[in-house]
């Protein structure tokens, strides 16, 4: 039996704000369960966002299976942190059925809220961490390296270059006029030309051997970077999706969560876990 501290007043008597406790409680329990799936999503090699070259190389198949394991991830960890704030929060003695879940589902609906939050600040953290790095070894780098980094490397291999030759401003330039690749009128001709004096120069290689490598390498550097771009379009099409049916699954597990703390049937779609819930209780 629930005491009379722990049950609120009337539906009419209750104001219309938030237990943060329950809320609070339930985003970080969101929160915590998303990092461990997504790690666990890294560890076996479903990274969308990866732009090492063996991922742009995967299959689209691949690339679905990870957008799809982005989306489940964000369904379980958000009905996970719900269903505690629902369950957590304190039952009102009376009134319409349909209003307490309302207002469970508006709980579930700020747990989902809160831990998109803490969700972005920890990316934003780890990107911060991850941009400042290789500008502490490679200040020249450009926004080119982490995305052609092959490419430059064969644009740029030579058999006959001395050791402990600086390359990285010859790269960071040569990796800008890559990128242009994938533009609409690609690489333009003084650009190209321009690019066959640069490889020449720093591989030692005669103007059409030099020409051929820069062709091959524009021709690369494009389909790297159209695969780059395919891949992001997944990420955030599987991004969007997971935070709006996140959306749903808290505000569903939220009122199942209700449901639960007021001992209350659930609806049809709820029936399985139910039953599951009450044969655990019999077996304990």
């Amino acid at each position: 039996m629930i005491g009379d501290a722990d049950v609120a007043g009337p539906l009419e008597t209750e104001p219309n704000t938030l237990q943060w406790t329950p809320v609070i409680a339930g985003a970080l329990a969101a929160t915590a369960l998303s990092l461990i799936l997504v790690t666990f999503a890294a560890a076996v090699g479903l990274g969308v966002s990866s732009s090492a070259p063996t991922w742009r190389d995967a299959s689209a198949a691949l690339w679905l299976l990870s957008g799809l394991y982005l989306i489940l991830q964000a369904v379980v960890s958000f009905a996970f942190g719900a269903y505690i704030a629902g369950r957590l929060r304190r039952p009102l003695v009376a009134g319409a059925s349909d209003q307490v879940e309302t207002r469970d589902g508006l709980h579930g609906l700020a747990v989902w809220a809160i831990a998109v939050v803490l969700g972005a600040m920890l990316a934003a953290l780890v990107g911060a961490a991850a941009a400042t790095r290789p500008s502490a070894t490679n200040p020249a780098a450009s926004s080119a390296e982490p995305v052609l980094s092959y490419e430059l490397d064969k644009l740029f291999r030579s058999a006959r270059r001395p050791p402990n030759i600086d390359m990285r401003s010859e790269r960071a330039e040569a990796g800008r006029i890559l990128l242009t690749s994938s533009g609409h009128n690609g690489v333009s001709a003084d650009d190209r030309t321009y690019l066959v004096q640069l490889v020449g120069a720093a591989t030692g290689l005669a103007a059409p051997d030099a020409e051929r490598r820069v062709d091959t390498g524009i021709a690369n550097a494009k389909t790297a970077l159209d695969r780059t771009r395919r891949s992001t379009i997944i990420l955030a099409f599987s991004l969007a999706t997971a935070l709006l049916l996140g959306a749903v699954a808290a505000w569903a597990a939220a009122c199942a969560g209700g449901r639960h703390r007021d001992g209350a049937p659930l609806p049809e779609w709820m029936a399985h876990s139910d039953r599951f819930g009450r044969r655990r209780i019999v077996i304990q």
